[in-house]
C-alpha cells in the first residue's frame, strides 16, 4: 500500500479513537494492532506477541525510573513552603532592575526547572506565589501573566527534564548529554524573556510600580538564606550528573531524600504531604509511562508498515535543503500544538521524523532540544495549552485574555528556535566537552 495512503488511515484511526474521548494510551494501542492486522495483514497471535516483547522492553528501561522521582521532588516542594522562601529570595535581587519583581517570575521558574523537570509543576508552583503576589502590588496583569505562561515552560527544557528522559529512551542518546545541551538553550529563552520585560518596562515604567523598600545588605543576605534550599538540590541533583558520580535516575532518587531532609529542617514535614505528593506522582508517572509505552507499541507498528524507510526516500526525492526540512517540521509541530499535549507529540512523531533528522545531518542531541522548544510552544497554544489553563485557574481570568498576554513569549520562544537552528554550539556546546 502506498506509504502516504498508509500514513493517512492511521492518522485517520488516530482522530477517531481521540475525538471518541478514548485514553491516549488506549487509542494509539487501537491504531496500533488495526494497522498490523488490517493493512500489514498480521495474524492476531503476531500482533499478541509483538505487543508483549514491545510492552516488557518500554516498561523495564532502567533510565524510566527517574521520571516518577523527579515527578515526587516537585510535588513535595509544590507543597511546602520552598516555593514561598523562592519567591522572597528572588525578590532582593531584582529591586534594581526595570520590570523589577516581574523577573521573579522567569528567575523563580528558570530555578525551580532545575529541580522539577515538570512544566505543570514549575508553572504551577511558581504561578501561586506570583500571581497574587504581584497583582497586590499593582504590576501590570497581562506581562506577569504572560511571562509565567512562557518562562513556566522551562521546566520541560532546563534540566532535569522528563520530556528529556522520554526522548532520550526513544532516540537511544544519552540523557546525561541530553540534560547538558538544554542549560544554554534554557538560559536563553530565560535572557530572552527578562530582556522583554525590561525593555517593555522602560518604554512604560508604570508596568512595574516602584517599591518603597530599600535595597540593602541585610535583605540580600536574607534572600540568599530563602534560596538555600532551591540552589541545594539544584547542586545535588545535576552536580551528581554532570560529575559523573550519579546517573540521572540515581540522582533523582538523591534529590528526593535531600527534599525531605530539607522539608524536615524547615519544620514543613507531615504525612499528610508526603501521602498527597506520592500519589499525585504515582498519577503523573502512571500516565506518562502508559503513554510511552503505547507509543512504543505505534512505533514499533509503523516500523513493520515501513512507514519511515519510504517517507525518508519521499524527502529525498523533493531534494529540500535541511533548514527547509526543519521549517516544515516546526509548522508540523506548532499544528499538533493545537491537539495535543507534549508527550504525546515526541511519542507519536518521533519514529517519523527522526530518520528524516538524521537522514538531514543534524545531530540526535541537538534535535531533542529543538524537538522540547517545539513542545514549549505547544504549551502556550490553545485549544490544550496546559500552561494556559493552569494560569487561568490560578488568575480566574478567560482563556482568551491568558493567550493574548501569552503571545509575546510565544513569539520569542519562536526566535530562541531560530537562534539554536542557526548556531547549533547554542546546544552542542556543553555535550560535547563531556
Amino acid at each position: 500500500m502506498d506509504v502516504l495512503l498508509t500514513m493517512g488511515i492511521m492518522l485517520a484511526l488516530i482522530i477517531l479513537f481521540l475525538g471518541l474521548g478514548v485514553w491516549v494510551f488506549v487509542g494509539l494501542f487501537l491504531v496500533a494492532i488495526t494497522s498490523l492486522t488490517l493493512i500489514a495483514d498480521f495474524p492476531l497471535d503476531r500482533v499478541g506477541y509483538i505487543a508483549r516483547s514491545v510492552i516488557w522492553r518500554s516498561s523495564s528501561a532502567w533510565e524510566l525510573s527517574a521520571i516518577p522521582l523527579f515527578i515526587w521532588m516537585g510535588e513535595i516542594i509544590f507543597r511546602t513552603d520552598i516555593s514561598d522562601r523562592l519567591f522572597r529570595g528572588l525578590s532582593p535581587f531584582v529591586q534594581w532592575m526595570p520590570g523589577r519583581l516581574l523577573h521573579t517570575n522567569v528567575l523563580g521558574c528558570t530555578l525551580f526547572a532545575a529541580v522539577s523537570g515538570s512544566t505543570s509543576a514549575t508553572t504551577a508552583t511558581v504561578g501561586k506565589i506570583t500571581t497574587t503576589a504581584l497583582a497586590e502590588r499593582g504590576y501590570n496583569n497581562a506581562l506577569a501573566v504572560g511571562s509565567l505562561a512562557g518562562a513556566g515552560s522551562l521546566g520541560l527544557l532546563i534540566p532535569p527534564s522528563i520530556v528529556m528522559i522520554i526522548y532520550g529512551v526513544l532516540a537511544e542518546v544519552s540523557i546525561a548529554k541530553l540534560f547538558a545541551a538544554g542549560i544554554m538553550p534554557g538560559l536563553l529563552v530565560a535572557f530572552l524573556y527578562s530582556s522583554y520585560i525590561i525593555v517593555r518596562c522602560v518604554i512604560n515604567p508604570e508596568l512595574a510600580p516602584r517599591s518603597e523598600e530599600k535595597l540593602t545588605l541585610g535583605r540580600l543576605l536574607n534572600g540568599l538564606k530563602d534560596l538555600i534550599p532551591i540552589v541545594t538540590l539544584i547542586f545535588l541533583v545535576l552536580g551528581g550528573i554532570y560529575s559523573g558520580i550519579a546517573t540521572p535516575s540515581e540522582a533523582a532518587a538523591v534529590g528526593v531524600a535531600a527534599t525531605f531532609v530539607l522539608v524536615i529542617c524547615m519544620g514543613s514535614f507531615s504525612w499528610d504531604i508526603v501521602i498527597e505528593a506520592a500519589m499525585g506522582a504515582v498519577k503523573t508517572s502512571c500516565m506518562v509511562c502508559s503513554i510511552l509505552i503505547s507509543a512504543a507499541f505505534l512505533s514499533t507498528a509503523i516500523g513493520y508498515l515501513h512507514i519511515p524507510v519510504e517517507l525518508v526516500k519521499i524527502i529525498e526525492s523533493l531534494g529540500l535543503s535541511p533548514y527547509a526540512l526543519l521549517g516544515i517540521l516546526a509548522l508540523f509541530y506548532i499544528l499538533l500544538g493545537f491537539f495535543l499535549d507534549g508527550i504525546s507529540i515526541i511519542v507519536m512523531s518521533l519514529p517519523i521524523t527522526l530518520p528524516l533528522i538524521l537522514q538531514a545531518g543534524f545531530d540526535p542531541i541537538w534535535y531533542g532540544v529543538f524537538l522540547v522548544l517545539m513542545v514549549e510552544l505547544a504549551q502556550m497554544t490553545p485549544p490544550v495549552g496546559f500552561n494556559l489553563f493552569i494560569l487561568q485557574g490560578l488568575t480566574g481570568q478567560s482563556i482568551g485574555r491568558v493567550v493574548k498576554a501569552a503571545f509575546p513569549f510565544f513569539l520569542l520562544m519562536c526566535v530562541a528556535v531560530v537562534i539554536v537552528s542557526f548556531f547549533p554550539q547554542v546546544v552542542l556546546f556543553l555535550p560535547n566537552m563531556m
